[in-house]
């Protein structure tokens, strides 16, 4: 049997807020299904399509846009590249005419209400996000495909377990963090430049670069555009956006014209103590902001926990002059790395295994990241990753509402406060005298994902969720 292969763009991908598992999972899994159709050639047979929404896709669904998703991913829509000023207007014309046109080039009948099935009561058993799409054919045939949303915006179609990229001979394969440091030994890499040969097997070294780089544009774009832009989310909790204010009220005045001179203007206030976390946790906010209005984020490794890992990349470009391309992709190579490791052993699915497998494992990314960029061993990385993720453990994923808003937005901040700190924790500290290894603390979340009650686990049926009183409008 193969060993799953984890590519740095399986684990950073470009997409749509505000859920990976909840809305780039299903979007990718639509479009997935129309291919299915067009391969077998009879797309331009559909007469009508049904789509059932089961498990957390269900529970959560319309809060986290998965009726959406699936309806621009069957439209023919690409989350990487559809103008996401666009999705609330396609969606509203999709449900006023009654039509989708299928893969963007075959009209069929389609009513909201009748033919997308929220299946509240019902679960399949390989993943709690599962969908299938149902394809009626004019000469009384039907076609019908299940997928599971594995989290990060991973699919698998049902039968077929294989998410990641295709398989090729890795020079350094590594499932566990005892064998990435068994690699690092032998070879004295750093842990991204090992990431970086393993790459090469996919790709040109040009090519996985300039593929990183355009992650980090998307990531510093989605900051500075959270970082000014007022006003409430979407979903009818009301939140207040508060990364624009905090933004004015930080910089007092400072002039400022783009994204370059407004770092400068932020690392003109100084370097206190205070002012720099007001900062770490303004990048975090921004980030989920855009997350939870439908803007473009990248999963890092979701797209509930897409601010700790850029606030954090944010941090170090802007207080430890980590502003060059060598270091940017030292940092995501690394933060990969991390994030496969625990996708491999654990999950990164908040539905399988809570909160702890989002925020918590972004955590650990972040902190193993920027450990060694800021100079640390490859155990030392190792040992930040742990340090973060072992003070996420049986962390709950129970949003108010379905929303990814509360607790979520804030939890970004409090995942890449830890991530700084673990960071800190481990250059400060003897590998040595470390008394819990990484792969032990993989092996420890996922056993808690286990244990975990399921209604912790992104269903809105406990915690937070079921104690706050709401009245959302029906969508």
């Amino acid at each position: 049997m193969s060993k799953e292969q984890i590519s740095v763009f399986d684990m950073f991908k470009i997409g749509i807020g505000p859920s990976s598992s909840h809305t780039l999972g299903p979007w990718r899994a639509a479009q997935q299904f129309t291919k299915v159709l067009q391969d077998k050639d009879v797309l331009n047979n559909v007469e009508s399509v049904k789509i059932l929404l089961y498990g957390s896709l269900a529970k959560t669904g319309t809060g986290h846009g998965t009726d959406i998703a699936v309806m621009l991913g069957l439209s023919g829509d690409d989350p990487v590249t559809f103008d996401v000023n666009q999705v609330t207007p396609k969606v509203e014309h999709i449900k006023s005419v009654n039509q989708l046109r299928l893969a963007g080039t075959h009209t069929i009948p389609f009513t909201y209400k009748e033919d997308l099935l929220f299946l509240y009561s019902e679960s399949l058993p390989f993943h709690p996000n599962a969908v299938t799409f149902q394809a009626f054919l004019n000469n009384g045939k039907a076609l019908s495909e299940t997928y599971y949303s594995i989290g990060g915006g991973f699919v698998v179609q049902e039968n077929d377990e294989s998410s990641s990229s295709a398989e090729v001979d890795l020079p350094f394969p590594v499932d566990t963090a005892q064998d990435l440091l068994h690699w690092c030994r032998k070879t004295g890499l750093k842990i991204s430049e090992l990431v970086l040969e393993n790459e090469h097997a996919w790709r040109e070294e040009e090519e996985t670069r300039a593929g990183v780089l355009n992650i980090y544009k998307t990531i510093y774009e989605c900051i500075y555009r959270g970082c000014h832009t007022a006003g409430t989310l979407p979903g009818g909790l009301n939140v207040e956006r508060r990364a624009a204010k905090l933004n004015q009220r930080l910089l007092k005045n400072r002039s400022y014209h783009d994204y370059e001179s407004w770092i400068a203007a932020i690392k003109a206030g100084g370097e206190n103590f205070q002012y720099i976390l007001d900062w770490v946790s303004c990048f975090a906010l921004a980030v989920n902001e855009e997350n939870a209005s439908f803007g473009r984020v990248v999963t890092a490794p979701t797209n509930g926990a897409s601010g700790v890992i850029p606030a954090v990349l944010q941090y170090f470009i802007t207080f430890h002059n980590g502003d060059s391309e060598d270091k940017i992709i030292q940092f995501i190579l690394t933060a990969s790395e991390i994030g496969s490791i625990f996708k491999k052993g654990a999950t990164i699915s908040a539905a399988m295994g809570g909160c702890q497998a989002e925020i918590g494992v972004s955590s650990a990314m972040a902190a193993g990241a920027l450990t060694e960029c800021l100079g640390g061993s490859q155990r030392q990385v190792l040992m930040a990753a742990e340090i973060a993720m072992e003070h996420h453990l049986g962390l709950t994923c129970d949003p108010i509402g379905g929303l990814v808003q509360i607790p979520c937005i804030e939890r970004n901040t409090m995942g890449a406060i830890k991530a700084i700190t673990a960071a800190q924790l481990a250059l400060q500290s003897n590998p040595d005298k470390a008394k819990v290894s990484l792969d032990t603390v993989v092996k420890t979340m996922w056993q808690t994902a286990l244990d975990m009650n399921v209604k912790y686990k992104e269903t809105a049926d406990g915690g937070l969720a079921v104690q706050i009183p709401l009245s959302l409008p029906e969508c």
